[in-house]
């Protein structure tokens, strides 16, 4: 069960439009993919989110040459390896480049031991997964005919990006309510907002009833986050405060979120998702997932993971009907707002070379910033 290859590649695949948010603007999501193959001729395939100029550099110098010689199923013992190469140090730097390879390991150890993941980590816990339709979008008109389009589709859980300015929060979370009825309505604001503002803010948006408000301050601020869920009503989620899973214990110590969302990118792997999700689960907390424009192989984990914890009972972002393709004819379907858990053994889905070679790119575009505003860049928090 040895790694004796590792291939990798960027990919991007372009949004149908180009997403605004609070950081800047979208054009497509660039991944990066791995295949592993072992002393047995077992295949595996990962991928990981690709935001900055590390995540392919890491990979490339440091776990690929690392996992060389690995068996497959030992997922802790590569990410324990990478932060001992000197990443302790700079874990959130390391995580992603793990991830793809991690990934990869779980997928040729499922296949070998012809079983899906989810069967893998405790069993089939639920059947259909449920998925939060997602909108970005700063205009009201916009906004109605996204979430009416969804509503249509069968979603019942509707996430909506806030974030821009302070009066356009209201705004956009009164469009949201006034269109989408009783349905879950969850509000991310990306830390654009100050500890002060948070308080007026949350004041004005209790009247709409969101599920919760997600990352009202930067991502640091733990104390901030925890003074609001002691002071007021409105449910907190966190997500990029909940990179790693020492970042959880920390939010669950200091009890600064009533809701957590988790990224298997961000953490490090799919196994350091299920410690995670555990460490909340004894609190009592309830976990998501944290969309990055997931391509077939993430989102075949990503529903594997929601499939086998308990506790990750709250719908799972995605933004799978932003993209204008995929690397892999099966994806997991997704009808009426809900995923269906594959059933093949590892992820359950097969990758497309020539797919990937459509969408190969050699750098990254389009996370961050504006080309339409060239001298503008995001601040956080920014009001």
């Amino acid at each position: 069960m040895r790694i004796t290859r590792i291939d990798h590649c960027l990919v991007r695949v372009p949004f149908r439009e180009t997403i605004q948010w609070g950081s800047g603007a979208r054009i497509g999501t660039t991944r990066l993919i791995c295949k592993i193959t072992t002393a047995c001729g077992h295949e595996g395939w990962g991928e990981t989110l690709c935001l900055i100029d590390a995540v392919p550099a890491v990979f490339e110098k440091v776990v690929a040459r690392i996992a060389i010689g690995y068996p497959v199923s030992n997922v802790e013992g590569i990410y324990r390896h990478v932060l001992g190469a000197g990443y302790y140090h700079h874990k959130r730097a390391a995580v992603m480049a793990i991830a793809a390879l991690e990934m990869a390991m779980w997928d040729a150890f499922g296949k070998i031991c012809g079983q899906p993941l989810s069967q893998l980590w405790g069993g089939v816990w639920r059947n259909r997964i449920e998925a939060a339709a997602y909108t970005f979008t700063r205009d009201p008109a916009a906004l109605t005919e996204r979430l009416t389009r969804f509503l249509d589709a069968g979603y019942q859980t509707f996430k909506v990006k806030i974030g821009f300015d302070a009066a356009s929060d209201i705004a956009l979370a009164e469009t949201a309510r006034r269109a989408i009825g009783d349905h879950a309505l969850r509000l991310d604001v990306n830390g654009a907002w100050t500890p002060g503002r948070a308080k007026r803010q949350l004041r004005h948006l209790a009247q709409f009833d969101p599920a919760y408000v997600e990352q009202p301050l930067e991502m640091d601020d733990l104390i901030g986050t925890a003074a609001l869920c002691a002071s007021q009503p409105v449910p907190i989620a966190l997500d990029e405060s909940a990179y790693t899973l020492q970042d959880v214990g920390n939010i669950v110590r200091m009890r600064a979120a009533d809701f957590v969302l988790l990224d298997p990118h961000q953490a490090g792997g799919l196994w350091q998702v299920i410690k995670a999700a555990a460490i909340c689960e004894a609190a009592g907390i309830s976990v998501g997932l944290h969309s990055g424009a997931e391509l077939a192989l993430s989102q075949a984990a990503y529903i594997h993971l929601a499939a086998s914890i308990p506790n990750m009972s709250l719908a799972i972002d995605t933004e799978r009907l932003y993209l204008g393709g995929d690397i892999a004819p099966d994806t997991p379907p997704l009808s009426d707002g809900k995923f269906t858990v594959p059933g093949m053994p590892g992820l359950g889905v097969t990758p497309d070379p020539h797919l990937i070679d459509r969408y190969k790119v050699s750098a990254i575009e389009g996370a961050y910033l504006d080309s339409a505003r060239p001298d503008w860049f995001p601040v956080k928090p920014a009001y």
